[in-house]
């Protein structure tokens, strides 16, 4: 079905929007900057939303939604691996490539800065991004330790150590460093990561 006009209007209020909050922050961003950016005009903007809080809101919304089914995407592979070490090496290679793009990066940067202002924003997005891709990974590793491939006594905290392995320095650097690392690098992380983990945990 086509896309009505109103609908082509708000998802460019919220294409605009996501940009400028980006780019100043909350505090800084403006409705009419927002306006001018998605070719529409201020009264258009506050017909969709009420007001800045709101439009914020729903960008935050939309992109833990996002992030829900992309942890959902990434471990799903785990279920039925037959090559494990290769399946982690893939599964460690596309977070840490995916969690420091510098639009996400970015973004995780607006929502801890406006934690106090947004609270249950901030604790939606710990929830349906790191938390639920603990919890993913840690019921395929009680699946696997089930099955004889891996001995983790607490398949939660072998999740969290798996993550940790292979994103906290890219992810940890990206935060205070625009600078982005060289794919090589990223990789590195993530296949080494996988390999300390590995000796710890492999049955």
């Amino acid at each position: 079905m086509e896309e009505g006009r109103s609908a082509r209007k708000r998802r460019a209020t919220l294409d605009a929007a996501r940009a400028v909050f980006m780019r100043h922050g909350y505090v800084g961003a403006s409705m009419d900057e927002v306006a001018a950016l998605a070719a529409v005009s201020k009264q258009t903007v506050y017909k969709h939303f009420v007001d800045k809080k709101q439009l914020f809101a729903e960008i935050i919304t939309a992109d833990i939604r996002n992030a829900e089914q992309q942890s959902d995407d990434v471990v799903a592979g785990l279920a039925d691996t037959t090559d494990l070490d290769g399946d982690l090496r893939e599964i460690a290679r596309k977070l840490v490539t995916v969690v420091t793009q510098p639009h996400l990066v970015r973004l995780r940067q607006v929502v801890i800065g406006e934690a106090d202002r947004f609270p249950d924003l901030a604790r939606a997005w710990y929830a349906s991004g790191p938390e639920r891709g603990y919890q993913r990974l840690a019921d395929r590793f009680a699946d696997l330790t089930e099955q004889g491939r891996l001995n983790t006594p607490d398949p939660l905290l072998a999740a969290q150590q798996f993550l940790w392995l292979a994103l906290s320095v890219p992810l940890n650097r990206a935060m205070f460093d625009p600078e982005p690392y060289p794919r090589d690098e990223l990789l590195k992380f993530a296949d080494e990561g996988v390999r300390v983990f590995l000796k710890a945990y492999e049955a």
